[in-house]
Protein backbone atom coordinates (compact mmCIF):
# COMPACT_ATOMS: atom_id res chain seq x y z
CA UNK A 1 0.00 0.00 0.00
CA UNK A 2 1.42 3.61 -1.53
CA UNK A 3 1.77 6.18 1.73
CA UNK A 4 1.87 9.58 2.02
CA UNK A 5 4.82 11.31 3.30
CA UNK A 6 4.64 12.79 6.67
CA UNK A 7 6.52 14.81 8.98
CA UNK A 8 5.70 15.38 12.16
CA UNK A 9 5.02 18.48 14.32
CA UNK A 10 8.21 19.25 16.21
CA UNK A 11 8.51 18.34 19.81
CA UNK A 12 7.63 20.97 22.05
CA UNK A 13 10.24 22.71 23.75
CA UNK A 14 11.19 22.07 26.96
CA UNK A 15 8.22 23.16 29.79
CA UNK A 16 8.70 25.92 32.14
CA UNK A 17 7.12 26.15 35.67
CA UNK A 18 6.43 23.66 38.01
CA UNK A 19 5.68 20.74 35.89
CA UNK A 20 9.26 21.02 34.43
CA UNK A 21 10.93 21.08 38.06
CA UNK A 22 8.92 17.56 38.85
CA UNK A 23 10.33 16.03 35.76
CA UNK A 24 13.71 17.35 36.82
CA UNK A 25 13.65 16.15 40.03
CA UNK A 26 11.53 12.29 39.10
CA UNK A 27 15.13 12.13 36.58
CA UNK A 28 17.65 13.03 38.93
CA UNK A 29 15.96 11.06 42.24
CA UNK A 30 15.47 8.42 39.85
CA UNK A 31 19.28 8.06 38.54
CA UNK A 32 20.68 8.86 42.02
CA UNK A 33 18.64 6.40 44.21
CA UNK A 34 19.01 3.59 41.50
CA UNK A 35 22.47 3.34 42.33
CA UNK A 36 21.82 2.43 46.08
CA UNK A 37 19.09 0.07 45.14
CA UNK A 38 21.66 -2.09 42.63
CA UNK A 39 23.80 -2.56 45.70
CA UNK A 40 20.74 -3.56 47.35
CA UNK A 41 19.98 -6.01 44.72
CA UNK A 42 23.16 -7.95 46.06
CA UNK A 43 23.30 -7.96 49.59
CA UNK A 44 21.48 -11.08 49.91
CA UNK A 45 23.33 -12.63 47.45
CA UNK A 46 26.24 -11.69 49.67
CA UNK A 47 24.72 -12.65 52.83
CA UNK A 48 23.98 -15.92 51.94
CA UNK A 49 27.50 -16.77 50.45
CA UNK A 50 28.58 -15.33 53.81
CA UNK A 51 26.48 -17.62 55.51
CA UNK A 52 27.32 -20.56 53.99
CA UNK A 53 31.15 -20.01 53.90
CA UNK A 54 30.45 -19.63 57.66
CA UNK A 55 28.83 -22.94 58.07
CA UNK A 56 25.84 -21.76 58.84
CA UNK A 57 23.15 -23.38 57.47
CA UNK A 58 19.91 -21.38 55.62
CA UNK A 59 17.18 -22.50 57.06
CA UNK A 60 13.41 -22.38 55.65
CA UNK A 61 12.56 -19.00 57.07
CA UNK A 62 16.19 -17.54 56.78
CA UNK A 63 15.82 -18.31 52.76
CA UNK A 64 12.28 -16.91 52.84
CA UNK A 65 13.50 -13.31 54.06
CA UNK A 66 15.82 -13.60 51.44
CA UNK A 67 13.67 -14.36 48.90
CA UNK A 68 11.77 -12.02 49.96
CA UNK A 69 14.27 -9.15 49.92
CA UNK A 70 15.32 -9.99 46.53
CA UNK A 71 11.45 -10.07 44.85
CA UNK A 72 10.51 -6.25 47.14
CA UNK A 73 14.09 -4.74 45.92
CA UNK A 74 13.93 -6.26 42.14
CA UNK A 75 10.88 -4.32 42.57
CA UNK A 76 11.93 -0.86 43.27
CA UNK A 77 14.45 -1.14 40.92
CA UNK A 78 11.42 -1.13 37.95
CA UNK A 79 9.88 1.13 39.69
CA UNK A 80 12.88 3.34 39.53
CA UNK A 81 13.91 2.33 35.99
CA UNK A 82 10.38 2.92 34.65
CA UNK A 83 10.31 6.64 36.06
CA UNK A 84 13.80 7.50 34.49
CA UNK A 85 12.27 6.28 31.12
CA UNK A 86 9.21 8.38 31.97
CA UNK A 87 11.26 11.60 32.60
CA UNK A 88 13.57 11.15 29.53
CA UNK A 89 10.41 10.96 27.09
CA UNK A 90 10.98 13.48 24.22
CA UNK A 91 14.85 14.53 25.88
CA UNK A 92 18.30 13.59 24.55
CA UNK A 93 17.48 11.67 21.67
CA UNK A 94 17.24 12.79 17.77
CA UNK A 95 13.22 13.32 15.81
CA UNK A 96 13.46 11.74 12.77
CA UNK A 97 11.81 9.60 10.16
CA UNK A 98 12.26 5.73 11.94
CA UNK A 99 11.56 2.06 9.94
CA UNK A 100 8.54 0.96 11.79
CA UNK A 101 10.01 -2.46 10.73
CA UNK A 102 13.56 -1.97 11.81
CA UNK A 103 11.76 -0.84 15.31
CA UNK A 104 10.03 -3.89 16.25
CA UNK A 105 13.05 -5.84 14.97
CA UNK A 106 15.07 -3.75 17.87
CA UNK A 107 11.43 -4.38 20.46
CA UNK A 108 11.03 -7.59 19.99
CA UNK A 109 14.51 -8.77 20.33
CA UNK A 110 15.38 -6.82 23.50
CA UNK A 111 12.02 -8.16 25.49
CA UNK A 112 12.16 -12.09 23.98
CA UNK A 113 9.00 -13.04 22.80
CA UNK A 114 7.45 -15.49 25.31
CA UNK A 115 7.02 -19.32 23.37
CA UNK A 116 4.04 -19.77 22.22
CA UNK A 117 3.17 -16.12 21.47
CA UNK A 118 3.00 -14.58 17.84
CA UNK A 119 3.45 -11.15 16.08
CA UNK A 120 1.71 -10.20 13.28
CA UNK A 121 2.68 -6.73 11.65
CA UNK A 122 0.28 -5.35 9.54
CA UNK A 123 2.48 -1.71 8.89
CA UNK A 124 0.67 0.24 5.77
CA UNK A 125 2.49 3.27 7.03
CA UNK A 126 6.37 2.27 7.17
CA UNK A 127 7.47 5.22 8.68
CA UNK A 128 6.91 7.86 11.43
CA UNK A 129 8.98 10.84 12.96
CA UNK A 130 9.57 11.05 16.42
CA UNK A 131 12.38 10.56 18.78
CA UNK A 132 13.87 7.28 18.54
CA UNK A 133 13.71 6.21 22.01
CA UNK A 134 10.50 6.91 22.37
CA UNK A 135 9.46 4.88 19.58
CA UNK A 136 11.24 2.02 21.51
CA UNK A 137 9.40 2.69 24.76
CA UNK A 138 6.09 3.20 23.07
CA UNK A 139 5.85 -0.13 21.13
CA UNK A 140 7.94 -2.11 23.72
CA UNK A 141 5.41 -1.02 26.90
CA UNK A 142 2.64 -1.85 24.71
CA UNK A 143 3.74 -5.25 23.25
CA UNK A 144 5.07 -6.44 26.70
CA UNK A 145 1.53 -5.65 28.20
CA UNK A 146 -0.17 -7.74 25.69
CA UNK A 147 1.79 -10.77 27.42
CA UNK A 148 2.25 -9.82 30.85
CA UNK A 149 -1.86 -9.67 31.34
CA UNK A 150 -2.30 -12.46 29.10
CA UNK A 151 -4.54 -15.25 30.68
CA UNK A 152 -3.31 -18.36 28.60
CA UNK A 153 0.70 -19.58 27.93
CA UNK A 154 0.02 -18.59 24.31
CA UNK A 155 -1.62 -15.87 21.92
CA UNK A 156 -1.31 -13.67 18.86
CA UNK A 157 -0.16 -10.17 18.90
CA UNK A 158 -0.91 -7.94 15.86
CA UNK A 159 1.13 -4.40 15.30
CA UNK A 160 -0.54 -1.94 13.03
CA UNK A 161 0.06 1.37 11.53
CA UNK A 162 -2.18 3.32 9.21
CA UNK A 163 -2.49 6.88 7.92
CA UNK A 164 -5.81 8.64 8.38
CA UNK A 165 -5.18 11.86 7.28
CA UNK A 166 -3.21 14.42 9.17
CA UNK A 167 -2.63 11.67 11.71
CA UNK A 168 -0.36 8.18 11.89
CA UNK A 169 -2.41 5.43 13.64
CA UNK A 170 -0.27 3.03 15.80
CA UNK A 171 -1.93 0.31 17.22
CA UNK A 172 -0.74 -3.14 19.40
CA UNK A 173 -4.42 -5.58 19.29
CA UNK A 174 -4.02 -8.95 21.10
CA UNK A 175 -6.66 -11.76 22.09
CA UNK A 176 -6.42 -12.09 26.09
CA UNK A 177 -9.08 -11.53 28.73
CA UNK A 178 -9.41 -7.69 28.21
CA UNK A 179 -9.80 -4.95 29.73
CA UNK A 180 -13.19 -3.62 30.97
CA UNK A 181 -14.90 -0.50 29.68
CA UNK A 182 -15.08 1.32 33.13
CA UNK A 183 -11.37 0.76 34.27
CA UNK A 184 -9.64 1.73 30.64
CA UNK A 185 -9.34 5.54 31.55
CA UNK A 186 -7.57 4.61 34.54
CA UNK A 187 -5.00 1.88 33.54
CA UNK A 188 -3.30 5.10 31.89
CA UNK A 189 -2.27 6.80 35.27
CA UNK A 190 1.20 6.57 37.07
CA UNK A 191 1.75 3.43 39.00
CA UNK A 192 -1.76 2.35 37.89
CA UNK A 193 -2.20 -1.53 38.19
CA UNK A 194 -5.39 -3.72 37.83
CA UNK A 195 -4.14 -6.83 39.35
CA UNK A 196 -1.88 -6.98 42.52
CA UNK A 197 1.87 -6.42 42.15
CA UNK A 198 1.92 -10.08 43.87
CA UNK A 199 0.09 -11.74 41.07
CA UNK A 200 1.78 -9.95 37.86
CA UNK A 201 5.13 -7.69 38.27
CA UNK A 202 5.10 -4.33 37.12
CA UNK A 203 5.72 -0.96 38.07
CA UNK A 204 2.41 0.52 36.49
CA UNK A 205 3.93 3.02 33.93
CA UNK A 206 3.86 1.26 31.02
CA UNK A 207 0.68 3.03 29.72
CA UNK A 208 1.61 6.07 31.33
CA UNK A 209 4.74 6.08 29.46
CA UNK A 210 2.67 5.67 26.04
CA UNK A 211 -0.23 8.50 26.80
CA UNK A 212 3.51 10.85 27.65
CA UNK A 213 4.63 9.71 24.61
CA UNK A 214 1.37 10.06 22.54
CA UNK A 215 0.32 13.46 24.36
CA UNK A 216 4.11 15.00 23.56
CA UNK A 217 3.65 14.55 19.69
CA UNK A 218 0.35 16.32 19.43
CA UNK A 219 -1.54 12.97 19.55
CA UNK A 220 -4.26 10.49 22.24
CA UNK A 221 -3.83 6.90 23.36
CA UNK A 222 -7.50 4.85 23.70
CA UNK A 223 -8.14 1.58 24.45
CA UNK A 224 -10.62 -0.46 22.21
CA UNK A 225 -12.11 -4.16 21.96
CA UNK A 226 -9.81 -5.63 20.01
CA UNK A 227 -10.82 -6.69 16.30
CA UNK A 228 -9.98 -10.48 17.17
CA UNK A 229 -12.77 -11.69 18.71
CA UNK A 230 -11.31 -11.19 22.48
CA UNK A 231 -9.08 -8.82 23.93
CA UNK A 232 -7.60 -5.50 23.71
CA UNK A 233 -6.67 -2.68 21.36
CA UNK A 234 -4.20 0.16 22.11
CA UNK A 235 -4.61 2.80 19.70
CA UNK A 236 -2.02 5.60 19.82
CA UNK A 237 -2.88 8.57 17.14
CA UNK A 238 0.46 10.83 16.58
CA UNK A 239 -0.66 14.22 14.80
CA UNK A 240 1.15 14.72 11.49
CA UNK A 241 1.16 17.00 8.95
CA UNK A 242 2.31 16.61 5.25
CA UNK A 243 5.77 17.64 3.71
CA UNK A 244 5.40 20.82 2.00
Amino acid sequence: MKTEAVQSLPVPEKQSGSSQDIEDFIYLISHDVRASVRALLELPHWIAEDLEESGVPIDASVAASIELMNRHTGRLDRMLVDLLTFSRIGRMQEVREVDLSNVLDQVLEEIQVLPGFTVIRNLDCATVVIGERDVLTLFSALIRNTMKHHDKKSGQIVVCSAIEGEEVVLSVADDGPGIAPEYRENVFGAMRTLRPRDEVEGSGMGLANVRKIATLYGGSVRIKDSPYGRGSLVEVRLRQEPVS
